[in-house]
C-alpha cells in the first residue's frame, strides 16, 4: 500500500540532554530538541494486519494538522517545528474516517463488525499505568500516538486498537452526501482537541459567557462552535488568515479581527463593555503574543485554556491571576470523559457543522503538494483522500 512517511535522523541539538527515557524509547519527549534534517516521502510500505484487540481500517478521509505541518517544516538548523512526542520512521496523519474491514482476535473488536464506520482516538493509553488507572489517558505514561510515535492515516489503511475506535453512524445521518460525511467525521479529532480544552480542563463556563479565541484554524473553529452551542454569548476571534478569519465569521464568531491591525486586548473589552473574558482560548500557538492579552482581558474568575503548541517560554505577570481570580489551564489530548461520543453526537445533530471549514481535498499521492498548501495558513482544514 502507498504511505505518506516520515523520517528525520536522531540528532540532539548540542545545548539539549536527551532524557534516559528517550534515550530508552527511541521517543523524543521535546521532538523539535532532537529530529533533524526531516523527510518526507511517498513509500509502498506492507498493509498491516490486526492483532488481538485490533481492527483493520480501509482509509476514507485524512485531515492535515498544523502538526503535520510543523513535520514538513524546520528551522534554520533544519530541526523539526513539533515540539512534542515523536518516534520515527512513521506514516503522518492522525484525523481520519475509515471502514472496518477487518477485526482481529480477542473480545475488544466484537462492539464492532467487518462494513462498520468509524473514527478513532489518536492517543493510544494504556490503561493500566497510574494516570490511565487515575482517569487521565491523556497523560498516559506509556502513550503512543498515532500518526507521531506509530503508523498514522495517510495511507490507504490502517490498524487501531479497537478500544480507540468510535462508530460515526450519526454524522452519516446528518449528511446525505457519503464522501462529506467521510471528510466530515475526519475532523471529530481537533475538535474533540478543543472540547477538551474548553469544558474537561478548563472547566467549561456559564451560558452567557464572553469567550475569546486566538487562532482560527481547525481547533479555533472548532472552539468557536462549541462556544456559540454551549451558549456563549459573544465570541470573539483573531486570526491572521483572510480565508479563516471569513470561515470563523461563517461557524458563528460575533466579531473577527487581524490581530495585526488591532490591539486584541482592547477590542476585547470594548465587546464586553469592560467585564473581560470569561474564557480565552488559545489555539494559535502563539503564547508569547496571546497571553499577555489575555492576561489584560481577565474577567473576574476568568480562564485560559492553552490548547496552542509552541516552543517557547512565555513571560506571565501573576499578579493578574491573582487579582482577577484568573485560571490558566494546559490541556493536551482528547481522550476519555465522554468526548468522543460528546462531539460525534453535536456533529450529527447539526450543532457543529464542519462541512463549512472544508476548504480543499487531495487525492493521496498529492499529498506533498497538500502539505505545501498547508503551509500557507490559508485553508479551514485540508482533507487527503486516499
Amino acid at each position: 500500500m502507498k504511505g505518506l512517511v516520515l523520517s528525520a535522523q536522531w540528532e540532539p541539538r548540542p545545548s539539549y540532554q536527551a532524557s534516559e527515557f528517550e534515550k530508552r524509547t527511541g521517543k523524543a519527549v521535546e521532538g523539535f530538541n532532537i529530529w533533524r534534517h526531516p523527510k518526507l516521502e511517498m513509500k509502498d510500505v506492507p498493509q498491516p494486519k490486526p492483532g488481538p484487540g485490533e481492527v483493520l481500517l480501509k482509509i476514507h478521509a485524512c485531515g492535515i494538522c498544523g502538526s503535520d505541518i510543523h513535520f514538513y517544516e524546520h528551522d534554520s538548523d533544519d530541526y523539526i517545528l513539533y515540539p512534542g512526542l515523536t518516534k520515527f520512521p512513521a506514516i503522518i496523519g492522525h484525523e481520519f474516517s475509515g471502514e472496518i474491514v477487518e477485526i482481529g482476535p480477542g473480545p475488544e473488536g466484537e462492539q464492532f463488525k467487518v462494513g462498520d464506520r468509524v473514527t478513532a482516538e489518536e492517543m493510544v493509553w494504556c490503561g493500566h499505568c497510574r494516570a490511565c488507572r487515575d482517569g487521565f489517558p491523556n497523560h498516559c505514561a506509556n502513550l503512543e500516538e498515532i500518526g507521531f510515535t506509530i503508523d498514522g492515516a495517510m495511507a490507504e489503511y490502517i490498524v487501531v486498537q479497537a478500544k480507540l475506535c468510535w462508530s460515526i453512524d450519526s454524522i452519516f445521518e446528518r449528511y446525505s452526501d457519503e464522501e462529506t460525511a467521510w471528510n466530515v467525521a475526519a475532523t471529530t479529532e481537533p475538535t474533540c482537541v478543543a472540547y477538551n480544552g474548553i469544558f474537561e480542563r478548563a472547566g467549561g463556563f456559564r451560558p452567557g459567557a464572553y469567550v475569546v479565541v486566538y487562532g482560527a484554524g481547525p481547533i479555533g473553529l472548532g472552539a468557536i462552535q462549541l462556544s456559540k452551542a454551549s451558549g456563549a454569548a459573544k465570541v470573539i476571534a483573531f486570526e491572521v488568515s483572510d480565508v479563516r478569519r471569513k470561515l470563523a465569521k461563517e461557524v458563528g464568531a460575533d466579531y473577527v479581527y487581524d490581530p495585526r491591525e488591532v490591539t486584541p486586548s482592547e477590542v476585547v473589552m470594548d465587546a464586553t463593555q469592560g467585564a473581560g473574558a470569561d474564557m480565552s482560548v488559545e489555539a494559535a500557538g502563539a503564547p508569547a503574543k496571546t497571553i499577555p492579552e489575555m492576561e489584560k482581558t481577565l474577567a473576574i474568575n476568568g480562564k485560559i485554556a492553552q490548547i496552542g503548541r509552541a516552543a517557547s517560554r512565555v513571560p506571565m505577570y501573576l499578579e493578574s491571576f491573582q487579582i482577577r481570580r484568573g485560571q490558566l489551564f494546559g490541556a493536551q489530548g482528547h481522550s476519555g470523559h465522554a468526548i468522543f461520543p460528546s462531539v460525534i453526537r453535536m456533529m450529527g445533530s447539526g450543532l457543529i457543522d464542519n462541512s463549512r471549514i472544508i476548504t480543499s481535498t487531495f487525492p493521496l499521492d498529492q499529498a506533498l503538494n497538500a502539505l505545501e498548501k498547508a503551509t500557507k495558513r490559508e485553508d479551514g482544514k485540508i482533507i487527503i483522500k486516499p
